[in-house]
């Protein structure tokens, strides 16, 4: 039996990126066996919907390849194959254990020739430039600390007037949903987590990265600064969640 453990993290509001980086490593190498059902789960199964919702708006047009960032178990590599079945899919991920579990998923579903996963950073991406459609990071970008880097990696590995996409949890700022959602993320969420995970303060950590980052229209702004254009925000589930998408500037050809 796995053994449980017994940590506490700081908020990320009190550490540095190179401390955040590695809390985010040991946090995903340690919740991986039931990181899959634990999202679904607690998410409701919204988290399904909102990466369908995503997929949706992919448009491959020149290259027809699509990089997950921070791809975690493949979720949305997985789906976007499954859609859009000429399309190369490549992840990548930093934590180890995350990739070995997105390799079984793959193989499981008979996708192995549709996608490849590899362990990257996403502020170092092996990738030349102009490589992709669309580059997207699903969940990902709230554990990165030097965001417009990451954002500036995805805009240079995708070609002219390609996507970057970000889909993100926020904390919602609606007064009849706040007090709720407060309780739900700190109280509720990591109790159901302590009694299924091994790891239950990774799912404190999960409250505190989503009510630390950015509001929607300060993420947006984010972006834009980045240097993409068509900047679009796109709120799901009462604003628990947005989808961010923006192009990369090009010949206006596509």
């Amino acid at each position: 039996m796995e053994k449980r453990l017994n940590k506490q993290y700081p908020s990320v509001s009190m550490v540095t990126g190179t401390e955040h980086a590695g809390m985010v490593k040991e946090i995903f190498s340690t919740i991986t066996k039931r990181y899959d059902f634990l999202n679904h789960f607690l998410s409701m199964r919204r988290d399904v919907a909102w990466r369908r919702f995503t997929v949706k708006k992919m448009r491959f047009f020149l290259t027809g390849r699509f990089l997950d960032v921070a791809c975690g178990t493949s979720d949305l590599a997985i789906m976007t194959a499954k859609r859009f079945h000429d399309v190369q899919s490549t992840g990548v991920d930093f934590v180890q254990a995350m990739l070995v579990a997105g390799r079984k998923k793959i193989y499981r579903k008979g996708l192995g020739q549709d996608i490849n996963l590899a362990n990257a950073d996403a502020l170092s991406l092996p990738f030349k430039d102009n490589t992709f459609d669309v580059a997207a990071i699903a969940f990902g970008i709230r554990n990165i600390p030097d965001r417009t880097a990451a954002l500036g990696e995805m805009i240079r590995v995708i070609v002219p007037d390609g996507q970057v996409m970000v889909l993100e949890m926020t904390y919602i700022r609606n007064r009849l949903f706040k007090r709720l959602y407060h309780l739900y993320l700190n109280f509720i969420l990591p109790g159901i987590a302590g009694l299924l995970s091994f790891n239950p303060a990774a799912y404190l950590y999960l409250a505190d990265s989503i009510m630390n980052f950015p509001s929607p229209e300060r993420f947006a702004g984010l972006m834009g600064e980045a240097g993409l254009t068509e900047v679009k925000k796109y709120k799901l589930t009462f604003g628990i969640t947005y989808l961010y998408t923006g192009i990369k500037p090009g010949n206006g050809k596509s």
